[in-house]
This record gives C-alpha cells, structure tokens and sequence, in this order.
C-alpha cells in the first residue's frame, strides 16, 4: 500500500508545471482532445475568414491579390458547418435568404417528429420498424456469419 503512494508521489514530481495545470483543469483526455478539436477548428476558420476578408478589401501600400476564393470559401463554410451554422444562399435578384427548408440549399425539408408519428399511424402494424438515426456517420452491413442450411 506505502509502495503505490510512494509511485503516485514519483509521478507527480516528474510532471512540470503545465502538465499539472492541465490536470487539474482538463483530467479526462476526451475532453482534452474535444478542446483542442475546437481550437484547431476556430484557428481554421480564422485563417480562412482572413483570406477571404483580404481578397476583398485593399490594404493601403499593399498590393492586392486577385485569387479564386472558391477553395477557401469552401473550407470556410465547412468549418461553419462543423460548428452548426449555416450559410445562406445568393438568389438571382441579388439577395440571401433562407429557403423554405431553412438549410439554404432549396432540399427536402427534415423529417420531422410529427412526420414519423404520422407514418407510423398510417402502418398496417406488420414487422415494421422505423429508425431514427440523429448522428451520422451510420454503417449498415450484413452478418458475415454463414448460417447453417436447414435439414431435415
């Protein structure tokens, strides 16, 4: 019992003094990695928004870049998507807006609660079943087991 008292003391004096300051503030490493997820995500959007911000606006003394902001756009709205924002669409009189499904891209609406109740009620009640995955990625495979063929 001394003996483990005696090795957690150890570690504790070999950790300096961030290390410590990070335990304390951040023990479980999930979410250590979920804050540094988030940082590495702002400083990605940042980056992004600052390219996009100085292809548009002239620097006095600077020379302007011309470049097709097409790529970092995209990464920029990509970011925002990670971060559960969405992004309007231009229409052809010159104006964002939100389509009617609220996503900006004019789509399918979500399926919505009252949707599945409504198709669940229309069901004949046979071996129907209905499965609302809300996180994706979803991997759907087939058993790999071979079963045995029926004999008589």
């Amino acid at each position: 019992m001394p003996e483990e008292v005696k090795e957690e003391l150890k570690d504790e004096e070999t950790k300096g003094p961030l290390q410590k300051l990070k335990d304390k503030i951040l023990p479980d490493e999930d979410e250590q990695a979920a804050i540094i997820s988030t940082f590495v995500r702002l400083g990605v959007l940042v980056w992004s928004g600052g390219i996009l911000t100085l292809n548009y606006v002239a620097i006095p003394g600077v020379p302007q870049q011309k470049i097709d902001p097409t790529f970092i756009a995209s990464v920029f709205t990509g970011v925002l998507a990670s971060f559960g924002i969405q992004t309007a669409s231009k229409k052809g009189d010159g104006t964002m807006k939100m389509n009617g499904n609220g996503n900006g891209n004019g789509g399918v609406p979500p399926v919505t609660a009252k949707d599945i109740e409504a198709i669940m009620a229309k069901s004949s009640g046979g071996p129907v079943q209905t499965i609302r995955v809300e996180q994706a990625p979803l991997k759907i495979t087939t058993d790999t087991k071979p079963e045995k063929p029926y004999t008589l």
